[in-house]
């Protein structure tokens, strides 16, 4: 039951973060959006990994080794 929940919030979160990025291409440019953007995935990221959620070999196309 505690799966719904969390997968509830989901949506919450990328409305959150798609206004974060809208503001800051509309007030900030280019270059206000990019830094919002990166430090988004960062977050993202980070709270995979505070989680165990987090496995770089996936992340980045790591060969697998039996």
């Amino acid at each position: 039951m505690e799966d719904m929940d969390e997968l509830r919030w989901w949506p919450v979160v990328g409305l959150a973060f798609g206004t974060a990025l809208g503001f800051a291409g509309a007030f900030g440019g280019v270059a206000a959006f990019l830094i919002v953007l990166v430090l988004g995935v960062v977050g993202l990221l980070a709270g995979r990994a505070l989680i165990g959620d987090l496995n770089l070999r996936e992340l980045l196309g790591g060969r697998r080794h039996p």
